[in-house]
């Protein structure tokens, strides 16, 4: 098993996925089922959030929808490389841009946090699930979503799951457990190969059949629900620190912008 240091060191060309690319992924046939099957497993893992403050961390749009009607409040941060895109279509904006290392809310103020296409993409992955354990609630959970280096779906470039540094399960348990969480289950997505043909993708539910039973360490995504590791501490600041928050007006996406620029 390899310990954070070790998986870091295979990071350093790691970059998020542009968010208009992100965008016409979910927008395409292959997207759609995607999904689909990845949002069936997470409502699997987290069937009642009522009463509570769901936030999303990378692209997560396309799986925070099912809990707007049920949580207390859902929103979603986008990292400041990404870019942003408004959400939903209709009433007020959920979506912010901000730094996934210095993100701008109060301690232990979110129940849930679901991380997609967050953890393979950022170049600073302990100073983000530093600020991730910061802002979770003591009872709170965290699930992270990352390609399966076992899967097809991390050789498929012309998807996001292709982009950044794919996990294996163990790899992944290990980044956790080095930035202080503990890896509570797991789970699996997305055993239909990763191509457009119609006839194939119309098959996807059976696909995930078969391969929930039979082919998990091939599955395309590898998801992990972790709770926070409440006896470890993490050091303050000396100062207090402006955190900015760019929020985008309706009209579709905005291009990539960093924090400070």
């Amino acid at each position: 098993m390899q310990s954070l240091g070790s998986v870091s060191c295979y990071r350093s060309n790691t970059m998020y996925t542009d968010i208009v690319d992100l965008r016409e992924f979910y927008e395409s046939g292959l997207g759609q089922v995607a999904r689909r099957m990845i949002r069936r497993r997470v409502r699997q893992i987290w069937p009642d959030v009522r009463g509570q403050i769901v936030m999303g961390i990378g692209y997560t749009t396309p799986y925070l929808r099912p809990f707007r009607d049920e949580a207390d409040r859902v929103f979603a941060i986008m990292p400041a490389a990404q870019g942003i895109t408004f959400w939903p279509r209709e009433g007020p904006g959920l979506v912010a841009l901000g730094d996934e290392a210095d993100l701008p809310l109060p301690d232990m103020s979110v129940d849930r946090v679901l991380l997609v296409h967050g953890l393979e993409g950022t170049e600073q992955l302990r100073p983000m699930m530093r600020e991730i354990w910061r802002v979770l609630a003591g009872g709170g959970r965290l699930l992270v979503v990352v390609p399966n280096r076992r899967g097809l779906w991390a050789r498929a470039d012309w998807t996001p799951f292709g982009h950044g540094f794919p996990y294996t399960p163990s790899q992944l348990k290990q980044v956790l457990r080095d930035t202080m969480f503990v890896p509570e289950r797991t789970g699996h997505a997305l055993f239909i190969p990763p191509l457009r043909s119609r006839v194939l993708l119309r098959s996807a539910p059976a696909w995930e059949e078969i391969g929930e039973r039979w082919f998990k360490a091939f599955a395309g995504v590898t998801m992990i629900e972790a709770s926070k590791q409440i006896f470890a501490g993490v050091a303050r600041r000396a100062q207090p620190v402006k955190r900015r928050l760019i929020v985008p007006l309706p009209g579709g996406a905005a291009p990539a912008r960093r924090v400070g620029s």
